[in-house]
């Protein structure tokens, strides 16, 4: 079950935090969280070393030295197929105290029980899942949802003032068990994933003739191909619900079409 957080308690205190994987779904996060006076460190495969010392982030090639920062928060921002590749790397050893690791990816089951597996026994986990992005938070995030779960919480203090940053902005949050996120996710953002990708298969373009219906599958179709179909794959093969959902759509299709051929045959009978 899900409730609406009323309950995340409100903190001003500033918090470290260290970003892995600084693409562009970080660095819009980033921005905020500058703005709120958190002090960011980052390392990541790409270097970004001129990005970050534009923003007023601490650039770390090496990933020992970045451990070794004592962020209070490490935020996972890597891409959903890289996860494993990625944590596994780091040298936990590195850490000078107990943290808070937190995800943001786009499915939920799976890190949960990935980072339980490979993390620090005394580090804190909160799995979280920002409903939005950088076009469509690109004029600020009130209203929109940030779903999170609690995985492993004894400082609540750092567990609360991260929080803070998306509650302080608007976000309506949602507090949510990541099995039940996904089976949501999977009726929702995959199936909108999918027919987004299935219409530009389809490749249709606006017509002299559009109705709005029609604009809005257009739009549905860029929309979600200016993800990457590594993001598109994640959705798919790291959420569990996800293939029923594809052969629900199929049976669906099935369904329509063979409902327009009995019409059809009706036709032809009379």
């Amino acid at each position: 079950m899900y409730t609406s957080s009323s309950s995340v308690s409100i903190s001003s205190s500033n918090l470290k935090i260290g970003i892995v994987g600084f693409g562009s779904f970080a660095q819009f996060l980033a921005q905020t969280m500058i703005k709120q006076g958190h002090k960011l460190t980052a390392t990541s495969r790409t270097d970004y070393t001129d990005l970050c010392h534009s923003l007023g982030v601490s650039f770390f090639r090496d990933i020992e030295a970045f451990l070794e920062a004592e962020n209070d928060v490490v935020l996972i921002c890597t891409s959903i197929m890289s996860l494993s590749e990625v944590v596994k790397s780091m040298p936990f050893h590195c850490l000078k105290r107990p943290t808070l690791f937190v995800d943001v990816l786009s499915v939920k089951e799976y890190p949960k029980t990935f980072l339980l597996q490979v993390l620090p026994e005394e580090s804190d986990v909160l799995c979280t899942h920002p409903m939005f992005g950088p076009e469509s938070g690109k004029n600020g995030w009130k209203g929109l949802t940030c779903v999170f779960e609690k995985v492993r919480i004894r400082n609540q203090s750092t567990c609360s003032s991260f929080l803070q940053i998306f509650q302080s902005e608007g976000c309506q949050m949602l507090e949510m068990s990541c099995e039940e996120h996904d089976k949501v996710a999977a009726k929702s953002q995959f199936l909108t994933h999918t027919i987004g990708r299935v219409l530009s298969e389809m490749a249709i373009e606006s017509t002299p003739m559009n109705t709005k219906g029609f604009e809005t599958l257009i739009q549905l179709k860029e929309n979600t191909m200016k993800d990457s179909f590594d993001l598109y794959s994640g959705l798919f093969l790291r959420n569990r619900f996800a293939k029923q959902e594809l052969e629900n759509l199929e049976l669906a299709l099935q369904k329509v079409k063979q409902k327009l051929l009995d019409r059809m045959n009706e036709e032809q009978d009379i």
